[in-house]
């Protein structure tokens, strides 16, 4: 499983359009066959600051998506959106059972 966690600064004023935005590309990346989590988290500590924390089955789960039409379509509005350039966090793990 590939983990990725892609950091997002937010600017202030477009936080509303980010968050309206991002509905539709969580669900659609949700439904994907190859995802096995899709969750927008919102900083504590820091404001305007969000994680996208996605879990893939494999690499090609994580290039069919970067090359779907709803990820391709945010890729395209996020320059609006963001105060800095993503950071991108990945990991590879496995489910862990008590």
């Amino acid at each position: 499983m590939l983990i990725i966690h892609a950091h997002l600064q937010v600017i202030p004023v477009q936080e509303e359009a980010f968050l309206e935005a991002v509905k539709s590309l969580v669900a659609a990346s949700r439904a994907e066959e190859g995802n096995r989590g899709y969750s927008l988290l919102k900083s504590t500590e820091q404001e305007y600051h969000y994680t996208m924390v996605e879990k893939w089955k494999d690499a090609d789960a994580v290039a069919a998506h970067n090359a779907s039409d709803h990820f391709q379509s945010f890729v395209k509005q996020a320059p609006s959106f963001f105060s800095a350039a993503m950071e991108l966090e990945v990991f590879t793990g496995e489910p862990v059972k008590p």
